[in-house]
């Protein structure tokens, strides 16, 4: 997860310092929210910004259908009796901290997922107006999975956010395809780079070639929602204390019809296979989701949960999915096989196994024949031990009848 850094200046003490802030216009629409908010609103709970606040004046309300105003600066020297254009000229030479409340207040809305979210691409609440906006003003990037968006702001202190795949940073908008609708995210995260379907949408295997170039809020989250969906209202979630998780044992025992099956990998097995299980789906290299879920209440697992930023609550279809394949394999009875292979070969083995298990089989030259799961290597040892029906060694997998007698 990066956090972007503006450009800076070396200042005279040698500590680096942020740009100053972009010029901000105070837009009528914010102004407009500001008055809306006011009305009705008791005057001694001032409407609250960075730095001050805002009340309707009871000093001279029936000599003025329209009320006068009240700033109150943090320094406590209030200013009283302001017309509705004094308010818009005070207000304007704060355009930073009006726009920040309106961007946030009503352009996002009710605070949840997406407020949160949004505020915490910019660190809203942890750094000022000022520091967000001179960051703003050169761009903040924020990485989600395999997700790089920047925000940015407008004179009028309106955010745009830019969404695409981290591969991509840096590449011109008009050498990628461009996209304005959200929901076009749907078609794009179906297939990876190679063409293949994606079962799992939030597997490190994201293709790109797109972006989003100018969203605005709303849409910003919804594309991030449709590349990984729930990942927001999760994160968002456990960030609240409420993240509802769901254990290994709870959701295996409300498993039925065909994925019953399960269950019965939990009788008298202790839990080892799950690690396996959370070993063989659940690492970083194979979902970008952060495992929290363990084998029950009281007994977690023994490996790692990962490291991604967003939480996963609950074993999910495709481990389910697996982990019932597993079962069966599983239940049948080891038997033992007898071939002779050189140390040079058993290594191989292992080099081919670990390989495929790591998806590295791509990244192995031809010519490499140094690396064990190099393919005219392992098409030398397939000529060497396979038979001609295909079978390792000419053993058989399962005995003849007559086997030990």
């Amino acid at each position: 997860m990066a956090d972007s850094a503006p450009a800076s200046a070396d200042a005279e003490d040698g500590e680096a310092e942020r740009p100053d802030p972009p010029d901000i216009d105070l837009p009528s629409d914010a102004f407009d929210a500001v008055l809306d908010a006011l009305d009705g609103r008791d005057p001694d709970e001032p409407l609250r910004f960075e730095g001050f606040g805002v009340a309707r004046d009871d000093g001279d309300r029936e000599g003025d259908a329209a009320g006068t105003y009240r700033l109150d600066p943090a320094d406590d020297d209030p200013r009283t009796g302001l017309s509705e254009r004094e308010l818009h000229e005070a207000l304007d030479e704060r355009a930073p901290a009006v726009t920040d409340w309106y961007a946030f207040e009503r352009v996002v809305g009710e605070f949840g997922p997406r407020r949160a979210f949004l505020r915490w691409i910019e660190d809203a609440d942890g750094a000022t107006v000022a520091t967000r906006y001179a960051a703003l003003g050169e761009g903040i990037e924020r990485a989600w999975g395999e997700l790089k968006v920047t925000a940015t702001i407008t004179d009028r202190g309106e955010r745009r956010y830019d969404v695409r795949h981290a591969d991509d940073a840096g590449v011109p908008i008009d050498e990628l395809d461009a996209y304005d609708d959200p929901l076009d995210a749907r078609d794009l995260v179906k297939l990876d780079a190679k063409g293949r379907y994606r079962p799992l949408k939030t597997a490190p295997s994201l293709a790109g070639g797109w972006v989003f170039p100018d969203l605005g809020p709303r849409d910003a989250y919804e594309a991030v929602e449709t590349v990984y969906p729930a990942t927001v209202a999760n994160w968002h979630r456990e960030r609240e204390g409420e993240l509802d998780v769901t254990n290994w044992r709870e959701t295996m025992e409300r498993q039925s019809g065909i994925y019953g099956v399960v269950k019965t990998w939990d009788r008298g097995e202790g839990y080892e296979h799950v690690n396996w299980v959370a070993e063989a789906c659940c690492d970083d290299s194979q979902c970008l989701k952060r495992r929290e879920w363990e084998y029950d209440d009281e007994t977690d697992l023994d490996v790692d949960g990962g490291d991604g930023v967003f939480p996963c609550r609950e074993p999910c279809s495709v481990v389910v999915s697996a982990a019932r394949k597993w079962t069966r394999l599983e239940s049948e009875q080891p038997r033992t096989y007898e071939f002779e292979l050189t140390p040079s070969e058993k290594e191989q083995v292992e080099d081919v196994i670990d390989a495929v298990a790591d998806g590295r089989t791509d990244e192995i030259r031809e010519a490499d024949t140094k690396e064990g799961a190099n393919r005219y290597r392992t098409r030398f040892l397939r000529a060497k031990l396979f038979d001609e029906d295909g079978t390792l060694g000419g053993v058989p997998t399962e005995p003849d009848e007559d086997d030990g007698e």
